[in-house]
């Protein structure tokens, strides 16, 4: 028997609940991932696990189908100062869901686990579906859904669930983070010194603060680099011999990360050492099936700033959920009720739009 979007929203919603007043902190997700497999196999999921990743396949399997991953992330940051609720305590006031991780991306999460359900056992379906529920995606963890891939069949399309207010995300920026050196000659500060570090880092600043890449993107503008960290000196009297800082840089999709890499390792006016170069712009063609079932459905494409578990997915991807971005890591964590209902709605939309044409 399918069951309802409206029941399902509801069986979501109390899941959501559970999660919650569970502490899944990345690398500690092994409760929430308990609760999501037993939740699977409450509606007869055969479901399979690797580390705290849950993943399982729809019913009627077939190898000869292309395959579509949906996926989202059961771990959370730790809850920050600014919280005067209990982010344990799942408890709806005004229509809102208040509870670390309601937004991102247990929304999401438990809106896409009920949109398997509902399609577990079509047997008429145009793609498999594989549903994975991964840790460790707020650190990037090694035991993250970048684990997990190697052991899929090869992915076609996925859909990412992150909070996107049910927008369709078809572009998300990649990662570079640089660490820079900038030198100098170290000294007694009573003494003339015409190579000081700190000095020297002032055109340094500007220079990162101005300088703009050539190419631009229709759907995600701009590469955006931001000096985030700067760090120099031991004591009042010494003038060090380095001034460190750390550089976030956010790729759009008309390069690659190595090319950034290579540019400014040209270009900077300082040593650059990029931490890793392993989380790439992600996107989808805007005249892919799946966006045109969303943008039937009366859905606004846009291209994301934010970075999610798509940079681990070589394939094309949407990033697609309930909920809203600026909310995300926030004090006093919600999402509306509605959202994660219409969440659940729209996600069946989508996939009866793509799945069975």
């Amino acid at each position: 028997m399918t069951l309802d979007k409206a029941t399902l929203a509801g069986e979501a919603l109390e899941l959501l609940q559970e999660l919650i007043a569970i502490p899944s902190f990345s690398e500690e997700e092994d409760e929430t991932a308990t609760a999501i497999d037993n939740w699977l196999e409450k509606f007869g999921v055969d479901t399979k696990r690797q580390y705290n990743n849950i993943y399982a396949f729809n019913k009627y399997y077939d190898e000869s189908k292309p395959n579509l991953l949906l996926n989202s992330h059961h771990d959370t940051v730790k809850p920050n100062s600014a919280y005067t609720k209990d982010p344990f305590d799942p408890h709806i006031e005004e229509g809102k869901l208040y509870g670390l991780g309601s937004n991102d991306a247990g929304g999401a999460l438990v809106s896409l686990l009920a949109t398997f359900v509902h399609f577990y056992k079509r047997e008429d379906l145009s793609y498999n579906i594989i549903m994975s529920a991964t840790a460790e995606e707020e650190d990037a963890g090694d035991k993250s859904i970048s684990a997990l891939l190697p052991i899929l069949p090869e992915i076609d399309v996925a859909i990412v669930g992150e909070p996107t207010q049910m927008h369709l995300a078809i572009a998300e920026k990649g990662l570079v983070v640089f660490e820079g050196k900038v030198g100098g000659t170290p000294s007694h500060a009573a003494h003339p010194n015409n190579n000081n570090a700190i000095y020297n880092t002032i055109e340094v600043l500007e220079w990162f603060k101005n300088y703009q890449f050539e190419k631009v993107s229709d759907a995600l503008g701009p590469v955006k680099m931001t000096v985030t960290q700067i760090n120099a000196g031991s004591q009042h009297n010494v003038v060090p011999g380095h001034v460190d800082l750390v550089i976030d840089t956010r790729v759009n999709d008309c390069y690659t990360n190595e090319e950034i890499n290579a540019i400014l390792q040209q270009e900077a006016p300082c040593t650059l050492t990029p931490r890793s170069l392993n989380l790439g712009s992600s996107s989808i063609p805007f005249d892919h099936p799946l966006v045109q079932s969303g943008i039937a459905l009366g859905r606004v494409t846009y291209g994301s700033p934010t970075l999610s578990d798509q940079a681990e997915l070589s394939c094309p991807s949407l990033k697609l959920g309930p909920g809203d971005s600026v909310r995300s890591h926030s004090a006093n964590e919600f999402i509306h009720v509605h959202e994660v209902e219409e969440g659940v709605g729209i996600y069946i939309d989508l996939l009866e739009g793509f799945l069975t044409k």
